[in-house]
C-alpha cells in the first residue's frame, strides 16, 4: 500500500476509533509526512511497509542535525509510532519498525501558575461597565474554578450546566465526557452574564446552545480567549506570561497544595493517566519546604 492510501486509512482510524481532534490528527499526519519526505529526499522509493528501523533512525538523526529540540523530536516520534501501531493492527506490516525506537528524555516542564491574589486581581480588573464585562468575568472564573481547557470552555453548552446541582459537563480529549463541580461564585457570574449580555444578543442558529458568545452571537474562538486574558494581564500590570492554560494549572496546583486527593484532581482535569497529574506534586518548592518545616521533626 502506498503512502497516500496508508495516510488516509490512518486519518480515518484516528478520527473514528481514537476520537482525536482535528488539530491532533493534523499533527500525527504531519509527523508521518516528515518521514515520507525524508525518504524521498534521500532517494529511497519505499512504501510505508518497507520502512526499516534503520530508516527511522536515519530520519531521527536528520531531525537532530536540523536542530529540532527534544520536545519536537519526541512529538514526531510519537506520531510515527502511532502510525506503525496502526499499520500493525491493520496487518499492513508483520513487524513494527518502531518497536525499539526511543525518543529523547524530556524534563517535565513546570507550568507557570498564578497565586490566588493574582487571580483575584485579574477578576477585579474586569470593567463591568462594559457590555462584555460579566462575560469575561465568568470566563476567567470558569477557567480557574473548573480547571477547563480552552477548547472545553469555548464548546461549553448551556444545556450541560446544571445550576441547581452545581455541576457542569464538558467534553474533553477523545470526546470523553466528565462532570466537574461548579462553585456558587462561578454559577452566579455565568447567570449574571446571561442576564446582562447574552440575553440581548441576536444569536446565530449554530450557537444557540453555546455558553460564551461574541457580540455577533457566535461562539468565541480560542484566539479571542487568549486575547481577553492578554489584555487583562496588561491592564492589571501582571508581569507573568499567561494563557488560558495558566488558570487550569493554577486550579490543579491550589487543589494539591490544599491537600486534595490526586485521583480526584486527575478526574476533574480529565487526565487519562495519573502520571500526568503528578506534575502538580512538584510545582511549588516553597510550599513543600514549608510543609516539611511545619511537620517534620528534623526541621
Amino acid at each position: 500500500m502506498d503512502w497516500e492510501k496508508s495516510l488516509k486509512g490512518f486519518e480515518a482510524y484516528l478520527l473514528l476509533e481514537k476520537h482525536l481532534s482535528k488539530n491532533s490528527i493534523d499533527a500525527y499526519i504531519s509527523d508521518v509526512n516528515k518521514l515520507k519526505e525524508f525518504n524521498e529526499k534521500e532517494g529511497r522509493d519505499v512504501s510505508p511497509a518497507a520502512i526499516k528501523q534503520t530508516d527511522i533512525e536515519d530520519f531521527l538523526v536528520s531531525l537532530f542535525k536540523a536542530k529540532f529540540n527534544a520536545r519536537s523530536q519526541a512529538r514526531t516520534i510519537s506520531g510515527i509510532k502511532a502510525f506503525y501501531s496502526y499499520q500493525l493492527l491493520e496487518k499492513q506490516i508483520d513487524e513494527n519498525p518502531c518497536l525499539h525506537i526511543e525518543g529523547p528524555k524530556l524534563n517535565k516542564k513546570l507550568p507557570e501558575t498564578l497565586s490566588i491574589q493574582e487571580i483575584d486581581n485579574l477578576i477585579r480588573g474586569i470593567d463591568l461597565s462594559k457590555k462584555e464585562g460579566w462575560r469575561n468575568k465568568a470566563i476567567i472564573e470558569c477557567l480557574y474554578s473548573c480547571g477547563l481547557r480552552v477548547s472545553e470552555l469555548t464548546n461549553l453548552k448551556l444545556s450541560n450546566i446544571d445550576f441547581s446541582e452545581g455541576y457542569i459537563k464538558v467534553e474533553g480529549k477523545g470526546s470523553k465526557e466528565r462532570l466537574i463541580p461548579m462553585g456558587k461564585q462561578c454559577a452566579d457570574y455565568i447567570l449574571n452574564y446571561i442576564k446582562s449580555y447574552r440575553s440581548f444578543l441576536d444569536i446565530d442558529l449554530n450557537s444557540q446552545d453555546i455558553t460564551f458568545l461574541n457580540r455577533r452571537g457566535r461562539a468565541l474562538s480560542r484566539v479571542m480567549i487568549f486575547t481577553i486574558i492578554k489584555q487583562l494581564a496588561e491592564k492589571t500590570g501582571l508581569k507573568k506570561t499567561i494563557s488560558p492554560h495558566s488558570f487550569r494549572h493554577s486550579f490543579a496546583t491550589h487543589l494539591v497544595e490544599g491537600g486534595a486527593d490526586l485521583r480526584a484532581v486527575q478526574e476533574m482535569l480529565g487526565h487519562e493517566s495519573i502520571t500526568t497529574t503528578e506534575i502538580y506534586t512538584h510545582l511549588d518548592r516553597t510550599f513543600l519546604k514549608d510543609s516539611l518545616v511545619q511537620f517534620h521533626p528534623r526541621f
